[in-house]
This record gives structure tokens, sequence and C-alpha cells, in this order.
């Protein structure tokens, strides 16, 4: 159920499930399971997903088994252009994309807290929204746990020996425990792009193209 505090001034910007969240979401904090303490998840839509995801997995005790399930569903994600088509049609009738993706995620062997997330970010129709999610939930869990998330783009999913070969580079660089969010995006071309915190190592060839076409007309 929902804390009904009367205390707590409600906003109400995006109504999420009963029994998937009962903190004050809209505000930007969730209660931490039998604590009394509160996770602030810096007001941003995704965050407070996340923020709400956390909460009930460490409530019900499954939170690494949530941790493990969110990585592969975002591994699905990135795999699948058909997966990633539904997800981002706004054409797409709620109840529709709720069957397909209760069916796939059934199929697929997710258990119920992640059908239900999903279930709720579809209600709320959020699901072109669902990766981003799935990548502030990798970041929350990170931040609790003291580990340093990149994210890394690329034109064309990593190898092993290049993620390896990354991350070496990485620990090199002063970053010990390093969780690697990997994303695909052709239009970068090639090269990689890398987001720790608030810095951003952009060495994709779009953003060489850029470059040179800017030099190109400061030269004329």
């Amino acid at each position: 159920m929902l804390d009904a505090r009367p205390s707590v001034k409600r906003h109400v910007i995006d109504p999420v499930l009963p029994a998937l969240v009962w903190g004050d979401v809209a505000n930007g904090t969730a209660p931490l399971a039998t604590g009394g303490s509160t996770i602030s998840s810096g007001g941003g839509l995704t965050d407070r997903y996340a923020a709400a995801l956390y909460s009930l997995a460490e409530d019900q005790l499954l939170l690494d088994h949530t941790v493990e399930q969110m990585d592969a569903l975002g591994r699905l994600i990135d795999s699948s252009a058909d997966l990633r088509r539904l997800l981002g049609s706004p054409l797409t009738d709620v109840n529709t994309a709720q069957k397909a993706m209760k069916a796939l995620l059934i199929d697929q062997g997710f258990t119920k807290i992640i059908t239900d997330f999903v279930g709720v970010v579809t209600a709320n129709r959020r699901l072109a929204a669902l990766r981003a999610f799935i990548t502030a939930f990798a970041a929350l869990v990170a931040a609790k746990r003291g580990i340093v998330v990149a994210d890394v783009t690329s034109a064309h999913p990593l190898t092993d020996v290049q993620e390896q070969q990354l991350r070496a580079r990485l620990i090199e660089a002063g970053y010990g425990q390093v969780n690697i969010a990997k994303h695909v995006d052709a239009s970068i071309l090639g090269g990689l792009i890398v987001k720790i915190g608030a810095r951003l190592y952009d060495t994709s060839l779009k953003a060489r193209l850029q470059r040179l076409q800017y030099a190109m007309k400061g030269a004329a």
C-alpha cells in the first residue's frame, strides 16, 4: 500500500502501482525496507523509479537477485532491435504492450519483481525510459556498494577482450572497482563515449568528424 502519512505533501507526477511503490516517490525519496530511513533519489524521474525498485527489492530480501535480473534485462534490450522498437514506439497500445512485455519476460525467465516493475513502467506509459531506469538502478546499487559505474557507448557491442582492455585502462586511470554499463548507438560510427559521474570522455568517430568540420569552417 502507498504510505498515507498525512504530513507529507504529495505532488503526483507519475502514478506508480501501490503494490510496487509505497514511499513518497513523487517527492524523490522512498523508505528503506524495515529501517525507516530513506533513499534519496535526486529528484529525477529515472532516479525515483530506481529508488522505488531498490527499496522493494531490499525489503523483500531480493536485492542481489534483482540486480542480476535488471542487468540481464539491460543486456536483452541492448541485443534485441525488435525489443528496442517496441519500447520506443509511441503508437503501441498500453494493453498490447503490457501483454507483449509480460509474455517476453516470462519466456526469458524473469521473475515476478521484474515483471511487476516493467508492468508499472508500461502502465505509466514510460516504456521508452525503461533502459534509462535500468541504468539508474545499476548506478544506485553501485553507489550503495562503493563501486564506480562507467557508462560506455560504442557503435557495436564490445567483445569480451575489448571490455577487459577498457577495464584495465580505467583501473590504470585510478578507478578501482568499476562496473561497465554498456550501450550500443550506431550513430556514433566508431570509437567510444565513456561517462563516469560528471566526466565525459568522447573518442567517437562522430565527435572527431564534428571537430574536423568545425576546424575546416574556422580555416575557411
